[in-house]
């Protein structure tokens, strides 16, 4: 039978033993994941690995961190053109068929 204070040191309090543990991996993985978005969308991903890595702190830098992802786009996709953005507007309904063609073959000279 285990005693009261051995099952306490393993299990008990949030930053002794198992518990820990786990904490610690979970905060690392998110940190993980930050990180590799941040270097994608051309932010300053160690920046952002630090902050989020501080236990109970990270929890506050990574809701931060959703807050401005938002601003960025990543770097592999490549901007709008202006065809695109005219196609998205005709396909949305926004202009009508004849404003399309005319503005497409207004940009495609």
């Amino acid at each position: 039978m285990m005693d009261w204070d051995h099952m306490m040191n393993w299990w008990g309090f949030p930053f002794m033993g198992f518990w820990m543990i786990v904490l610690w991996l979970v905060f690392i993985v998110v940190a993980f994941v930050v990180y590799r978005d941040a270097e994608n969308r051309g932010m300053n991903g160690v920046l952002w690995l630090i902050l989020v890595i501080i236990p109970w702190v990270g929890i506050l830098f990574v809701i931060l961190y959703l807050i401005l992802r938002a601003d960025k786009s990543p770097q592999g996709s490549p901007p709008k053109d202006a065809l695109q953005i005219l196609d998205e507007r005709y396909a949305k309904g926004e202009i009508p068929k004849e404003e399309y063609e005319q503005k497409k073959r207004d940009l495609k000279r």
